[in-house]
């Protein structure tokens, strides 16, 4: 075939192939637009654009459940402060390059063993709806507890707020591990506590999927439980937090050992919010005392749970001799005494 020919061909052909990029549409990135000369008039494809993969988040109302244990940057230990009672130092024996503390029984119990456990039990049931009025339950454990080992594991307490009807979530600090020692730690210090309740919502708010909610978070109504040696933590929580428009309800299980006075101010000047405290033979004496200082005030006190639990309720329930207190989180003056609590505040159900 003559030369001159050949080249007419291939015009003809590249003629054709611009006509047909024209009238193609070049917005889907398969073809694109010709130059105007010469074989750069052949049409060129265009890589097809990846998809973008979202991850949904879990629709609200939806919620499939979540327990997580996490350190905090604002747990009550480490601690290495004063005691705020004595002035002294918090660790007050050194020995063999160690630091200790001496128990009330005069054992000690050694920094690194026993008070460098930051880590916080968080607990948002299935089902948990942001969108509806809802309660932050904080939990103080007792003396010898670890919050997997025990309050997760053996006392229930996350699977008790699932169990119940409430739309709540639980977060449970740890302070000293397996002791005999009901120190606060860092909610000695004022302001500690709210720093504690703000860290909780952000990473309520992160579990949820919903980090803009972290402000519905940190306005939520609280409900104190404590349990057993708990006693102390709840006490200076309550002196020290900004928390009085927050705190609904106090609830303490076989937990009232001491800090009477403070209590006692709290159900006096707080006629909003809900005072319980179920007692075994331990404990009998100090709630006795505190049933009778209130009384002696006008407070109405109820001895037994009945129906919803109002504002202003004060309600002192007494235990049988059968009743053990190591498992009185568990069963107390019914199963699932926490789940029964929250099933009688119907403004938090589900």
């Amino acid at each position: 075939m003559p030369r001159t020919m050949g080249l007419n061909v291939l015009t003809g052909v590249a003629a054709a192939i611009l006509a047909i990029a024209c009238i193609l549409p070049t917005d889907h990135g398969i073809i694109a637009t010709a130059k105007a000369t010469g074989a750069e008039n052949l049409a060129i494809p265009l890589p097809r654009p990846r998809p973008v993969i979202r991850v949904p988040r879990p629709r609200l109302g939806s919620f499939p459940g979540q327990t997580r244990l996490m350190e905090f940057e604002s747990a009550p230990f480490p601690y290495d402060g004063k005691h705020p009672v004595t002035g002294q130092p918090f660790f007050n024996v050194f020995y063999d390059g160690r630091f200790g503390r001496r128990g009330a029984r005069g054992q000690v119990y050694w920094e690194n063993d026993t008070y460098t456990d930051p880590r916080v039990l968080l607990h948002i049931p299935k089902g948990f709806d942001i969108r509806k009025p809802a309660v932050i339950v904080v939990f103080f454990h007792g003396h010898g507890a670890r919050i997997d080992r025990d309050v997760r594991d053996r006392q229930q307490v996350a699977a008790q707020i699932t169990r119940s009807d409430a739309n709540a979530v639980l977060v449970a600090p740890q302070f000293a591990v397996d002791a005999a020692d009901s120190s606060p730690g860092a909610f000695w210090e004022p302001g500690f506590f709210d720093e504690f309740l703000s860290e909780a919502s952000e990473q309520f708010a992160l579990m949820l999927g919903q980090p803009k909610m972290v402000r519905t978070f940190f306005r939520m109504p609280i409900v104190f439980v404590s349990y057993s040696g708990g006693f102390v933590p709840t006490a200076w929580a309550l002196r020290l937090g900004h928390i009085k428009d927050r705190l609904r309800g106090i609830v303490l299980m076989d937990s009232l050992y001491g800090e009477l006075e403070h209590f006692e101010k709290w159900i006096l000047s707080n006629r909003r919010g809900f005072f319980i405290s179920g007692y075994l033979g331990s404990t009998r004496a100090r709630n006795l005392e505190l049933k009778k200082d209130l009384t002696d005030k006008g407070i109405p006190i109820s001895g037994s749970l009945e129906g919803e639990i109002k504002p202003g309720s004060v309600v002192f329930i007494a235990g049988h001799a059968e009743d053990s207190h190591r498992d009185y989180v568990t069963q107390a003056w019914t199963a699932d005494p926490i789940a029964d609590i929250l099933n009688r505040l119907p403004a938090f159900h589900q």
